[in-house]
């Protein structure tokens, strides 16, 4: 059996300014989206969504991986 993969790119890194602080994030371009999808749902930016996953995740765990576990977060639940 084969599994049907998604087209892949590498991550892309912007700039986003969190608290009046720039700082980069580097996501691949279906995590990007998917960031605007929800940001545009919950009518807000999407640099305002990326502030909240920076301000609620630990310390450990780095922006881009807690950006990629809001999303995959956001997408279970929505079944």
């Amino acid at each position: 059996m084969t599994i049907e993969l998604p087209p892949m790119d590498a991550p892309a890194k912007r700039s986003v300014s969190i608290d009046g602080h720039r700082t980069s994030v580097s996501l691949e371009d279906a995590f990007w989206r998917a960031l605007d999808r929800i940001a545009k749902a919950r009518d807000t930016t999407r640099a305002a969504l990326i502030a909240e996953i920076d301000h609620a995740r630990p310390p450990e765990v780095g922006l881009g991986t807690a950006c990629r576990l809001f999303v995959l977060a956001e997408s279970t639940s929505k079944r």
